[in-house]
């Protein structure tokens, strides 16, 4: 099955750069739309969000890992 957020970002997407551009502009409403449990004092810092969604396993890291390395790849095209 895999990860919601993986799946979001890499599998199905008609415009990457719009999904993008909603991650950048509003970063804790695009992880709570793809089903992603985030506490309130998160807030809308990037780092914190994906420290929680490690640290409370709702991410593994080789998953993030491979999310970062399937970004770095799209940015090389």
């Amino acid at each position: 099955m895999g990860n919601p957020l993986y799946q979001q970002m890499m599998g199905n997407v008609n415009n990457p750069i719009q999904m993008l551009n909603q991650l950048r502009s509003n970063p804790i409403q695009f992880v709570l739309e793809r089903g992603f449990n985030l506490p309130q004092g998160v807030g809308n810092d990037p780092n914190a969000i994906i420290q929680h969604l490690l640290n409370s396993g709702q991410v593994s890291q080789s998953r993030y890992n491979q999310v970062v390395q399937e970004v770095q790849n799209f940015n090389r095209r």
